[in-house]
C-alpha cells in the first residue's frame, strides 16, 4: 500500500531534532510565551520577509484574529473563494463579518481577481485570497483592485509555506497572512498551531494581545482577546523543521515535474504546469469526471488517495440557511470531481513510477 500520507514517516527524518526540542523545552520550566516562541516567530518572519510573526494556537485563529484586529464594523463584507475548505468561511462569520464568495479561476483553484467586481459592495472591507494546494493566488490584480477600492487583503496561506508569486513568498504578499502549521502541512507542527505573519508594526503590537486574552501587561486586557497562544512545544518543534522546509518544497516540485511529465490517463485534468517552481505542492489535486470510481480503482490497486474538499462550504450545514438557492457551477464541479493523489518529500521514485503505471493503466 501507497498511503496518501504517512506522518511517522513525514517525520521520521526529523526524529532526533524533535525528541531535542522537546526535552528542551520540558527541563526550561517555562511553558507557555517563553524563548521557543519568539525564536520561531522571529526565524519564519525571516523566512517569509515581514517584520513580524505572531504565534498563535491554529490557522482559523490566525485568520479570525486579523479580521477582529482591523476592527470592520459588524456586518462588513470579505470576499472569499467559494471553493475553499470551511476554515477560510468560519474566520469571516467568527469575526462577526459576513462572508461573499467568489468563484475561482476553474485552471488555478484559486480566487479569480476578474470576478472581484461583480461581488462588490458598499459594504466590502476585505478580501481573504486561499493560496489553495501550494499554489498563490494571482496577487497583482487582485492587490490593484484592493488599493483602488481600498480594501484589506489578508492571506490564507495554511497551505502555501514556501510557496512564491514573483519572486515573493506567500504570507508577504498581503496586509497580513494566517498560517496553519497543522501536522500535514509543509511545515507541520505535531498538533495544532498557527501564525499571523505582517509588516503592519501597530496590527501586531494588536495581535499579540489578541491572542492572549487581549493583555499586553499581566493582569490588564485592553481588548476582548483570545487564548490563542502558539504553544511553546509546537515552536520547538517548528523551529527545528523549518530549515528544511525549502529542500522538502524542491522534492515536491521533482515529483510534482513527475506527474505533470508521466501522468497520460485521457480525461484526468491535471494542475496547471506554468508554476512548478513557484508552487510549494501542498497538494497534488487532479480532475476527473468519474472520481469516485477512479478512487475505488487506486484504493483497489494499493494506492491512497484524499479529496479536498468533498462538500463545499455553502452546502455545509453549519451555513445550510446563508447561501440558499445560490448556485456556484465553478466551485461545485471541482468539488464534484477533484482528488489529491500521493505527494510529498518520503515518496520514493519507486512509489511514484509505481502511482503513474496505475493511473494510467485505468480502464473505465
Amino acid at each position: 500500500m501507497i498511503p496518501f500520507l504517512d506522518l511517522a514517516r513525514l517525520n521520521a527524518p526529523h526524529q532526533h531534532r524533535i525528541q531535542a526540542a522537546m526535552q528542551r523545552v520540558a527541563e526550561s520550566g517555562w511553558y507557555v510565551l517563553g524563548q521557543e516562541v519568539k525564536a520561531f516567530e522571529a526565524a519564519f518572519a525571516r523566512y517569509v520577509g515581514v517584520r513580524h510573526c505572531i504565534g498563535v494556537a491554529n490557522g482559523l485563529e490566525a485568520l479570525t484574529l486579523v479580521l477582529k484586529a482591523w476592527a470592520f464594523e459588524a456586518g462588513s463584507e470579505v470576499l472569499v473563494p467559494s471553493n475553499a475548505y470551511i476554515a477560510s468561511v468560519l474566520a469571516i462569520t467568527h469575526a462577526g463579518l459576513t462572508p461573499v464568495l467568489v468563484e475561482p479561476d476553474p485552471q488555478t483553484y484559486t480566487l479569480d481577481p476578474a470576478r472581484l467586481g461583480a461581488a462588490l459592495t458598499s459594504r466590502t472591507r476585505a478580501i481573504l485570497p486561499v493560496h489553495l494546494y501550494g499554489r498563490c493566488t494571482d496577487m497583482a490584480p487582485l492587490l490593484a483592485f484592493a488599493a483602488t477600492h481600498k480594501l484589506r487583503v489578508l492571506e490564507d496561506a495554511a497551505q502555501a509555506h514556501g510557496a512564491t508569486y514573483r519572486g515573493r513568498q506567500a504570507g508577504s504578499l498581503g496586509h497580513a497572512a494566517g498560517f496553519s502549521f497543522y501536522p500535514t502541512k509543509n511545515l507541520g507542527a505535531l498538533g495544532d498551531a498557527g501564525a499571523i505573519t505582517t509588516d503592519d508594526d501597530a496590527l501586531a503590537e494588536q495581535l499579540r494581545m489578541w491572542r492572549n486574552y487581549g493583555s499586553a501587561q499581566k493582569y490588564v486586557n485592553d481588548v476582548p482577546g483570545h487564548n490563542s497562544r502558539l504553544d511553546e512545544l509546537q515552536a520547538a518543534i517548528l523551529g527545528e523543521k523549518l530549515p528544511f522546509v525549502a529542500a522538502e518544497n524542491d522534492r515536491r516540485r521533482q515529483l510534482a515535474r513527475r506527474y505533470l511529465a508521466e501522468l497520460t490517463l485521457p480525461d484526468l485534468t491535471l494542475p496547471p504546469a506554468d508554476a512548478v517552481d513557484a508552487d510549494a505542492w501542498h497538494l497534488f489535486v487532479v480532475r476527473h469526471p468519474e472520481r469516485d470510481a477512479f478512487r475505488t480503482y487506486l484504493q483497489q490497486q494499493g494506492i491512497g488517495t484524499d479529496i479536498h474538499y468533498p462538500i463545499p462550504p455553502y452546502r455545509q450545514r453549519a451555513y445550510a440557511t446563508s447561501w440558499a438557492g445560490t448556485d456556484w457551477p465553478i466551485a461545485e464541479a471541482m468539488h464534484r470531481e477533484v482528488l489529491s493523489l500521493p505527494l510529498n518529500p518520503t515518496l520514493t521514485d519507486d512509489e511514484v513510477t509505481r502511482c503513474v503505471r496505475t493511473i494510467n493503466a485505468y480502464m473505465k
